[in-house]
Order: C-alpha cells, then structure tokens, then sequence
C-alpha cells in the first residue's frame, strides 16, 4: 500500500519533517465520499513516486491534527510543502482535482 497511515503522534515526523511535499488526506472509515477517494488516492500515489507522499489521517481517532487545520468536513486533502499548507481539496471532486492539487506541491 504506497498511501501511509499518520497519527497526530507522528504527523510531525512523517508529514512537516518530510524531505518531500505530502498529500495529507483527513478521512474516516465510515465516509462513503472517502471511498471512494482511496483508490484514485493509492493509484496517484504509484504515478508520484518519489515526488510526493501520500498519507491518511482518521479523523475520529486522532483529534488534535484535523483541528489545527480547521478540518470540518471529510474527505479534506490538503498538500503540505516544506511546513506549509499549498492547497486544499474538500469532498471528493475526481482525479483531475487531486491531479490539480498535486500540482501545488510539486511545482
């Protein structure tokens, strides 16, 4: 699976100290629209290998992270370049819109 699991215990390690931009996508398990995001999610994450990291975040179990960035609906995918948030995907809207958030990160 190329699309990791963080917890707010890590995300500091394994999102804000990455060497690399990371798709963060703020998720739960009972989220219909999240679906059906994961395999778009998991598909892009093989095409940006070495380019970007892909991770995800439940947001019932962890609480702390989702709040800082002012998560209030999911599926939430926020692209984080050197410690900054460079754009923002809320409810799942297809490929081309990860495709165009992808592209915040990586230019």
């Amino acid at each position: 699976m190329a699309v990791q699991t963080v917890t707010d215990g890590n995300y500091e390690a394994k999102v804000l100290k990455s060497s690399l931009p990371v798709l963060v996508d703020f998720q739960a398990e009972w989220c219909g629209p999240c679906k059906m995001a994961e395999p778009v999610l998991e598909e892009l994450s093989k095409a940006y290998k070495g380019k970007v990291s892909f991770v995800k975040m439940d947001v019932d179990e962890n609480k702390e992270t989702p709040v800082k960035y002012n998560v209030l609906s999911i599926p939430t995918t926020i692209m984080i370049k050197e410690e900054k948030e460079t754009g923002r995907q809320v409810g799942f809207a297809g490929k081309k819109a990860y495709e165009e958030l992808l592209k915040k990160g990586v230019s």
